[in-house]
């Protein structure tokens, strides 16, 4: 096995984030920056979804990067190294939304029947109503509280698996579940009320 302080042995079978995080943990800046280009993009995405504006997305993926800098020493790789670092990058979105003076006006979550969307890929207006019900799929998710949001977005957006996101939220997977179960109602709820049947 791998032990640490000995540079240029890597684990068998390890993952070229789990030997950069290794590195890493051993003081070795370039392997931590060769993380940051990995996924650096990819983690700006997953911020943009929970804060107001591009540039606050920018400032908090940087944040999210220097505090995974200064906190590398106690990544144990019992998780993926991504699991990791969007744990922070999240907590730090969280950080900036409960700061924030302003947030989207929130949805319900109550558990109710929910009918069927209307079938729009077909017709002269398909494309603009495509167009539409995306920008209100985008509205009905910024209304969800954060707690709810933030499931929604690791698994149905990103696709990350259930294990995967409720590991980053910090959740057991039965509660990691049932938020995300509250969350796709609501969602739907808000579609139904644009979308009547």
């Amino acid at each position: 096995m791998h032990r640490r302080g000995e540079p240029g042995l890597e684990a068998p079978g390890a993952t070229p984030d789990e030997q950069l995080a290794e590195r890493a943990r051993d003081g070795d800046r370039s392997a931590f920056e060769e993380l940051v280009r990995r996924h650096a993009d990819r983690l700006y995405a997953v911020i943009l979804r929970f804060t107001a504006s591009a540039d606050e997305a920018e400032e908090a993926t940087q944040e999210a990067f220097l505090r995974a800098w200064r906190s590398i020493g106690g990544f144990e790789g019992r998780s993926q190294f991504f699991t990791w670092l969007y744990r922070i990058g999240i907590n730090e979105a969280k950080r900036r939304v409960q700061r924030g003076s302003v947030e989207p006006p929130t949805a319900s979550v109550e558990q109710e029947p929910l009918q069927e969307l209307p079938d729009s890929s077909e017709g002269p207006q398909a494309r603009a109503e495509l167009n539409d019900l995306r920008g209100e799929l985008q509205a009905a998710v910024r209304a969800l509280p954060f707690k709810y949001r933030a499931p929604l977005i690791l698994r149905d957006v990103e696709g990350l698996s259930t294990a995967q996101a409720a590991e980053i939220m910090g959740l057991r997977e039965a509660a990691f579940k049932s938020r995300l179960h509250r969350a796709r109602l609501a969602v739907r709820r808000a579609l139904d009320e644009h979308y009547p049947a």
